[in-house]
C-alpha cells in the first residue's frame, strides 16, 4: 500500500517549504484582525514572517492557558474575528476549551490519514470517537466522508448495540482508540459474535504499543496510527513504511525546547508546535504541551514531508518546591543567562524530609566558578536555593525532560 492521497504528499520538500511561507503572511495578516492575536503579533510585519526563522521570533500560545483565556472574552478568547454562526459545528472539550469546525468538506484534514491507513472510497466505517459535544467523532467522520466511505456513527460503549451494527452493517473500516477495539474484539469472541468484517482501522487518543498492534495483526486487522487534537484535527498520521508519522499537509510544524518558542535541533526531543493555514480560524505557534523529535530523512513510503516520533511525554513539567512552582520557563531562562550551558535538567528530590534541587548542566568546557554563577542564576530565578552539577555533554537523556520530580513519598 504505496500509493498517495495527492501530488503534495509527495512533493520537493523545498516546494513545500516555499507554498507554506508563501501563504503564512496573508494568514498572520488575516489572524491580526482578532484582538487576542493582534496583540500578542505587535510590533511584527507579517510580510516578513516567511522562514522558519522568522515565525520562531514569535510568541508561542500555550494550550494549557487557552481555557483561562478563553473564559476572559467568550467564546475564544479574542483569537477568532469570525462570529460562531459563521462555522458549522461548535464544541467544547475538558478545560473547558472551546473549539470551531469551518463549515467545508474534511474540516479537519483526516482524510489523508485515513487514505494512509488503507480507507477507501465505498469502504463502511465503524466511528466509535463520541458524537457529543466533542469534534473527536466528527473528525474522523468529516474524513472518511471526504474519502467516499459511508459512516456508522457508533460512539463509544454498549458494545452488544455495536456488535448488532458491525453484523448487519460488515464495516471494513475501524476509527476509535486501540482500547475500545480490543475490548470489541475480546467481547465478540467471548459472546461468539462475527466482527471479522473489520480488517483496517485508524486508531487515537490512547497509546498504542507495538504489542497491541501485533495482537490486531494476529486477528486480521492492520491497524495505525494518527496524532490529532480536538483544537487541530490530523497533525500527524502512520504510514505503511511503520516509521514514525508523517506530518500533515497545510500545517507547519515546529519542535520547541520546553518552556521556550526556540526551536531545536533535528533529532532532540522537545514539544510540539503547531502553526495552521485556515485563515477563518489561524492558530499561530500553539504550543500542545506534547513532546517528540523530528526524525530524519524521508519515509520509505514516499511521502515527503517531516517525520515524527509520535507521541513522547507531556512537556508540561512544573512542580511546586517547598510551597513554590518550579516550572520548565525557569529552566530554560538559566540557559538563557548561560548560553555556555547545553541540556539542562532541574532534578527536584527529598532530603532529610526536605525538598532539595540539583541542576545537572552539560557543559563541554568549564572555566571559573561556574557551578557557583549557575547556583546564583538558579536561586535569583526560582527564588530557592538548589546545587548545580556540571557534567560532560552527551550525559543527561534526550527525552525532553527539564524538571525530573523523583521525590518519594511511600
Amino acid at each position: 500500500m504505496t500509493d498517495t492521497f495527492d501530488a503534495l504528499e509527495t512533493r520537493a520538500p523545498s516546494d513545500r517549504e516555499r507554498d507554506l511561507f508563501i501563504r503564512l503572511p496573508e494568514i498572520l495578516r488575516r489572524a491580526s484582525a482578532a484582538p487576542a492575536y493582534a496583540e500578542r503579533l505587535r510590533g511584527f510585519d507579517p510580510a516578513s514572517i516567511t522562514s522558519r526563522e522568522a515565525l520562531a521570533a514569535l510568541p508561542v500560545l500555550r494550550k494549557s492557558e487557552l481555557s483561562t483565556l478563553q473564559k476572559s472574552a467568550l467564546p475564544f478568547g479574542g483569537f477568532v474575528s469570525n462570529a460562531p454562526g459563521s462555522f458549522g459545528r461548535l464544541f467544547t472539550s475538558p478545560g473547558p476549551i472551546f473549539e470551531a469546525e469551518p463549515a467545508e468538506s474534511d474540516p479537519w484534514r483526516a482524510a489523508r490519514g485515513l487514505f494512509a491507513a488503507g480507507f477507501r472510497q465505498g469502504d463502511v466505517v465503524l466511528n466509535t470517537f463520541s458524537y457529543h459535544l466533542t469534534p473527536g467523532g466528527f473528525i474522523m467522520d468529516s474524513g472518511a466522508r471526504a474519502l467516499g466511505c459511508a459512516v456508522i456513527p457508533a460512539g463509544p460503549g454498549n458494545t452488544e448495540q455495536q456488535f448488532e451494527l458491525i453484523e448487519a452493517y460488515r464495516p471494513r473500516a475501524y476509527c476509535g482508540t486501540p482500547d475500545f477495539l480490543k475490548i470489541l474484539l475480546d467481547g465478540a469472541a467471548a459472546a461468539g459474535r462475527d466482527i471479522s468484517s473489520i480488517k483496517r482501522a485508524l486508531v487515537s487518543g490512547a497509546a498504542f504499543p507495538k504489542s497491541l498492534q501485533e495482537e490486531f495483526t494476529t486477528k486480521g486487522i492492520d491497524a495505525y496510527q494518527a496524532y490529532a487534537t480536538a483544537d487541530l484535527g490530523f497533525i500527524a498520521y502512520e504510514t505503511s513504511a511503520r516509521e514514525g508519522l508523517v506530518v500533515n499537509e497545510e500545517i507547519i510544524v515546529e519542535i520547541v525546547r520546553p518552556g521556550t518558542g526556540d526551536p531545536v535541533a533535528e533529532g532532540e526531543v522537545g514539544e510540539i508546535v503547531v502553526t495552521t493555514l485556515d485563515p477563518r480560524h489561524p492558530f499561530i505557534r500553539l504550543a500542545l504541551g506534547d513532546l517528540t523529535a523530528a526524525m530524519p530523512g524521508l519515509s520509505p513510503c514516499g511521502r515527503t514531508n517531516m517525520r515524527i516520533k509520535g507521541w513522547m511525554g507531556r512537556a508540561d513539567q512544573s512542580t511546586k518546591v517547598k510551597g513554590m512552582f518550579v516550572r520548565p520557563e525557569q529552566v530554560a531562562e538559566i540557559g538563557r543567562r548561560h548560553p555556555e550551558l547545553g541540556r539542562l535538567r532541574l532534578r527536584v528530590e527529598r532530603d532529610n524530609e526536605a525538598d532539595a534541587m540539583t541542576l545537572l548542566a552539560e557543559c563541554a568546557q568549564v572555566s571559573g566558578d561556574l557551578a557557583g554563577a549557575v547556583a546564583a542564576t538558579l536561586l535569583a530565578v526560582t527564588k530557592l536555593k538548589g546545587t548545580v552539577s556540571i557534567v560532560a555533554p552527551g550525559t543527561l537523556p534526550n527525552d525532553g525532560k527539564v524538571i525530573a520530580d523523583e521525590r518519594s513519598y511511600s
